[in-house]
């Protein structure tokens, strides 16, 4: 197993080697709240530095803000250079929440700019989390908020082996359940490619793409490449890839899911329609099918998060899966 290895150019001195050792020693006793004071400038990043590695627990940093949360991340890169140190924030550049004036009767549809660099990162973090234990992510309220059951993205894996006996059609499947989309002119961010016996895929969390050759119904050669200029970085044995969203569900839960929203929505509109808001009941039929005709077609639609409790089969009033 990995360890936290703390790479610095100077050592714990004046108050940190006590508060180092308060602190961690108030970690190991299961305390719930502990507070580290100091000034700007002396030196808490690297106190927190000092005790992540004395404790060896992968750690989440929560900043108010992704300015701070950027600043921390790059400060936790250079003490843990061989550990994995992710960056977890809202990836929104721009959100206009959906919204509805009664007065006016205009009704404004949820408009957003996601930043892919910072999807990614994103993307990258619960990677890390499920694949190895010296983890220091920072994060913003962000991972406060819900995302997919960790159980069912987990199940989602796929495992690729050099030699071993997988067709091409097959992984493709599963890569399309696993929320990849298949474009053979534009390798993106989340995106296939199949040109004859070779699939290439950019997976959601990486800078590089994975190049997969067949040989029939055998896997014959894996290698990462940089997608723009073609070029191969190296061979590998095996390989992982990992779901391009969050919300992934099985087919079954699926089902399940479009059932029970499809249940809910007719009790709100039976509200709806005894209080004389038909044209509220109307919006909201019309917004809904339309979801429900997307899950169902496409295993996903935009706005999935508002059906997480139903595609992670949680009761309600349940507390939502988060990076927590």
């Amino acid at each position: 197993m990995s360890e936290f290895k703390l790479s610095a150019e100077f050592t714990a001195s004046g108050d940190q080697p006590t508060a180092v050792s308060q602190l961690s020693e108030g970690i190991s006793k299961g305390f719930g709240k502990q507070t580290l004071l100091g000034v700007t400038g002396s030196g808490k990043t690297y106190t927190m530095a000092c005790i992540v590695e004395k404790i060896q627990k992968p750690t989440l940093v929560i900043a108010h803000n992704k300015t701070l949360a950027a600043q921390l991340a790059t400060e936790f890169k250079e003490f843990f250079p061989e550990n994995a140190v992710e960056y977890f924030v809202s990836y929104y550049d721009y959100y206009q929440p959906e919204a509805y004036v009664p007065r006016t009767d205009t009704y404004i549809e949820k408009d957003a700019d996601i930043n892919e660099e910072l999807d990614k990162l994103r993307h990258s973090a619960t990677r890390s989390l499920l694949t190895r234990k010296d983890v220091l992510i920072v994060a913003s309220v962000s991972c406060i908020f819900g995302l997919g059951a960790p159980e069912e993205y987990q199940g989602f894996v796929a495992s690729v082996k050099k030699g071993e006996s997988k067709s091409q059609r097959d992984l493709i499947r599963k890569l399309v359940d696993m929320q990849y989309e298949r474009n053979d002119y534009d390798l993106a961010r989340g995106r296939f490619r199949v040109r004859g016996d070779t699939l290439e895929i950019l997976p959601a969390y990486e800078q590089l793409g994975i190049r997969i050759e067949f040989w029939g119904d055998e896997v014959e050669k894996i290698t990462h490449l940089d997608t723009l200029t073609g070029e191969i970085i190296g061979d590998k044995e095996s390989v992982e890839i990992y779901p391009a969203k969050h919300f992934v569900t099985s087919k079954e839960k699926l089902q399940m899911a479009i059932r029970d929203i499809g249940k809910e929505l007719e009790l709100h509109l039976k509200h709806l329609k005894s209080s004389d808001k038909l044209l509220e009941a109307q919006r909201l039929e019309s917004r809904t099918k339309y979801d429900l005709e997307m899950l169902e077609i496409a295993g996903y639609c935009a706005g999935v998060e508002n059906y997480s409790r139903h595609l992670a089969q949680r009761a309600a009033g349940s507390t939502p899966y988060t990076l927590l």
